[in-house]
This record gives C-alpha cells, structure tokens and sequence, in this order.
C-alpha cells in the first residue's frame, strides 16, 4: 500500500544521501523512481540532488507553479513509476502536498519527502507544516548541535558570522550560511 512519508530535520542530517540511496535501493531492484527537487535550490546545480558526501542524481524541479500531480501521473503514465521522492520538501506550497496525496491516493505510488521542519526563527515552513498534517509516516532523522545534544533547529548567520533574528523565510545556503542547534543554544542566540 502506497504512503506519504516525510522525512525531516535540521540540516546536515543526511536527508539528500538519505534520498539518494531510497532512490538507489528501488533501482537496484528494477524498479523506476522520479526525483524532484525546489527550483529555487541551485547551489550544486539546477536539476540535481546532491549530498555533501559527493553523490548524486539527476532531479525533476519544482517551483511554486508546479503541479506535481499532473506532472507526476504524465510521467506514470509514459513509464511506470515506483516511488516518487522529493527533496526540500519544506518548499512545497500547502496545494503541492495536497497534491502528492493524491499521488498516493489515486495513483498508488508512494511518495518520499524529505525536508528541514523550522527555518532559521523556529517557525515552521508551509509544506513541511502540511507534510507533518497529512503524511502517513513522520520520520524524524538526527544530527548533533557543537555541544552533542540532538540539534532540532537551525540559525542563518550573517556576513560577519552573527545570527540573524529577522528576515525573508527563504534564503537559500549552505554550512557558510547555516548551521543546526540543539533547542538550548538556538534560544541563547537567536530568541534573547
């Protein structure tokens, strides 16, 4: 039975090498699988899920005008899909979740959706706040803070190295720009 899973956290947790080897296993078996991944993420490369541990593959780009239903069941339909997945889920609008549920639903294909849950003040992103609500499977993976607590957060930093406390929600970036918090010291710098 197909399912909607979201697999989430702060950054560095492996989530994209995560994808990148579900993606793998279902090959290896035969079987087809369809990445995509936000448009607005180009710092690898436009088309591409890549990980920090130098692997990756090519994606299918999504931006707020996508409708990955449609998009998703013309593929199904030239070439049998086993697996969808989705990286920078937290991009998604409310609709393209509503969207893979229906992917799910009505065509049976399990969709995989990985994504970071709170952006750099906490606040949770739409489509990571529509997956948490809809998804069959929560899944929470892990990375540490500096003091080796469960980082569940994560800061942007400035040119100067200070951290940011206001903003647009998105600005895309790396470890130059972000960097993943336990609760404790995300509240030290960003919340007093």
């Amino acid at each position: 039975m197909a399912q909607l899973y979201f697999y989430y956290s702060s950054m560095n947790a492996g989530k994209s090498t995560h994808l990148l080897q579900s993606s793998y296993n279902y090959q290896e078996r035969g079987l087809t699988t369809a990445i995509y991944t936000a448009k607005i993420d180009d710092r690898f490369a436009q088309g591409k899920v890549a990980s920090r541990l130098g692997i990756d593959a090519d994606a299918f780009l999504f931006d707020d005008n996508s409708n990955l239903f449609n998009q998703i069941t013309e593929k199904h339909q030239s070439k049998k899909l086993d697996c969808v997945l989705i990286d920078e889920a937290q991009f998604l609008s409310k609709e393209q979740v509503k969207q893979l549920t229906d992917v799910v639903d009505i065509l049976h294909i399990p969709v995989l959706a990985y994504g970071i849950r709170t952006d750099f003040l906490g606040q949770t992103f739409s489509g990571s706040a529509a997956l948490l609500a809809w998804a069959d499977k929560l899944i929470e993976l892990k990375t540490i803070c500096h003091c080796g607590r469960k980082a569940n957060f994560v800061i942007r930093r400035d040119a100067n190295g200070q951290p940011v406390k206001g903003g647009e929600q998105v600005e895309v970036g790396g470890n130059e720009r972000y960097e993943p918090l336990c609760r404790a010291h995300f509240k030290q710098l960003v919340w007093q």
